[in-house]
């Protein structure tokens, strides 16, 4: 089971939010690229960035700090960035990829723009992920701001019928909360699926990571974490070996 942890940027630095509100945002480092390298030090193969200043329209400033910052986290030596956040288009994929992500995830544009959905899967295969979140079994947008009135079921069949492979599953009420997760979700989210899915959202413990990896590969491929780690809740190296499936993983 891969574990991602997660750099959330606004501005160039990197914050956790609860429940996705922008008005409950910790500041955690100014360095992302520092930050990564850490992560990369304890031994992570990944890490999971989002343009959050992306994501909420915000300036132009901002955008233009957090593309500096992901420029300088694929930089780093060791690690491979899967990032998302605002991508709306074909020329935002292509940005990104030019950051130098190797996963690029798309989360609004899946309800909004099918057409680009399509597109992008076609044109692009195993290097977007499809991002979907959802409450209380509905699809939230925007931010997580905005109902989408679909289901999250309707919205993952139909992803993977357009042939997406990877899929990152958030459940917005517990993001951020460190609450615990619900296993049985993403064993649910997966079967509808088809294929493994990454597990997001209310990650506490190592427990936690336990219960997701005891899933199995066939229900999980990886999971990301954020604000556990910031604050100390575990290690990244613990946290490491709690995600192997085996010694040799």
């Amino acid at each position: 089971m891969i574990l991602f942890p997660a750099i959330d940027l606004v501005g160039g630095r990197v914050v956790r939010l609860a429940n996705g509100e922008r008005s409950r945002m910790d500041v955690y480092s100014d360095d992302p690229a520092a930050v990564a390298e850490s992560f990369r030090d304890a031994g992570t193969r990944w890490v999971h960035v989002v343009d959050l200043s992306a994501t909420l329209e915000e300036d132009e400033a901002a955008r233009a700090a957090n593309d500096a910052a992901i420029r300088a986290i694929c930089a780093v030596d060791g690690i491979s960035v899967d990032a998302g956040g605002g991508v709306r288009s074909m020329a935002a994929v292509e940005r990104l990829v030019g950051l130098g992500v190797r996963r690029i995830a798309i989360g609004t544009a899946l309800v909004r723009d099918p057409a680009f959905a399509e597109a992008a899967a076609r044109e692009f295969g195993e290097l977007v992920v499809a991002d979907v979140a959802a409450r209380s079994g509905e699809v939230r947008v925007n931010g997580w701001r905005e109902g989408a009135s679909l289901s999250a079921d309707e919205l993952v069949a139909r992803l993977a019928e357009l042939g997406y492979r990877h899929l990152v599953f958030t459940d917005v009420a517990r993001d951020g909360m460190r609450c615990g997760i619900d296993a049985e979700a993403y064993r649910h989210v997966a079967g509808v699926a088809g294929f493994p899915v990454v597990a997001s959202g209310g990650i506490a413990s190592l427990d936690d990571l336990r219960a997701l990896a005891a899933l199995g590969p066939d229900v999980i491929e990886g999971a990301i974490t954020g604000r556990a780690l910031y604050e100390g809740s575990f290690s990244l190296e613990d946290a490491l070996a709690a995600c192997a499936r085996d010694a040799g993983d």
